[in-house]
């Protein structure tokens, strides 16, 4: 595991989000690594500090006392509408808040998934590690599934198209079982994570380039697709296109 592999996973680290596996990966790498040991014990430490610190913050009677001198003498009335006014762009500002919050928190949740899949795929390279069932049949890799994962995922032959099936694979990605569909083309290898809640549902395909990996991920049948190789992203995309129209072929044929 590399430093830049353990950083995206430390925040899941402290706030107990990795399965064992993915746990016990990133504190072995921290235990060898003294930058990313030292980033770990920080955010520990933040972390006790907000858990037992008291952050409400009241404020004083002298800031009442300063406000009533402010205001008009006769402007009791006046000051009941200012302050239910304040109420009401307060909340307002804190739905505005929260909002924003929610999307910070979406966008964290989603980088994080891109790179522990990242990390999945640099593990399937290792010896004996790219798939549970070797075949290049898809009627043989697809019902190796059955019972392993809650879903069918779809695994189409794209052999005429240039992607040879190797097999497949169950894996691990935000703390959940998923389905792992291995490709070749030439040397390249492609894993097709599939699963649901795996990110947001897109509503079009989406092509990025994370870690030196490219990442093409698109929605179908209530399901999240992830393909991520090495091969150049021009290839992936073909790669995506073509399994998406086979996919749909089968479907409705």
């Amino acid at each position: 595991m590399t430093c830049d592999e353990a950083e995206v996973m430390l925040h899941a680290l402290i706030d107990d989000e990795l399965d064992a596996g993915h746990a016990r990966d990133v504190e072995g790498h921290a235990a060898q690594c003294a930058r990313c040991a030292s980033q770990l014990a920080a955010y520990r430490d933040l972390r006790r500090s907000l858990q037992g610190g008291n952050l409400r913050f009241s404020a004083p009677e002298s800031l009442r006392r300063s406000i009533d001198r402010a205001m008009p003498s006769a402007a009791m009335t006046s000051r009941r509408t200012l302050l239910k006014g304040f109420a009401a762009g307060s909340l307002l500002s804190a739905a505005a808040a929260a909002s924003v919050a929610l999307v910070i928190v979406r966008e964290d949740r989603d980088k994080r998934i891109l790179g522990e899949a990242i990390s999945a795929h640099l593990r399937s390279l290792q010896a004996d590690h790219l798939t549970d069932v070797l075949s290049t049949d898809q009627h043989t890799v697809k019902p190796w599934f059955n019972g392993r994962i809650d879903l069918a995922p779809p695994v189409v032959d794209l052999t005429g198209q240039g992607f040879t099936l190797v097999g497949g694979r169950l894996d691990f990605i935000d703390g959940k079982p998923v389905a792992a569909i291995v490709y070749r083309r030439r040397v390249h290898v492609i894993n097709l994570f599939v699963a649901q809640g795996l990110g947001p549902a897109l509503p079009s395909p989406r092509m990025e380039t994370i870690q030196g990996f490219n990442v093409r991920r698109w929605s179908e049948q209530g399901l999240n697709l992830l393909a991520i190789s090495d091969l150049n992203s021009e290839e992936l995309e073909e790669f995506g296109t073509k399994f998406e129209q086979v996919s749909l072929t089968v479907r409705t044929g």
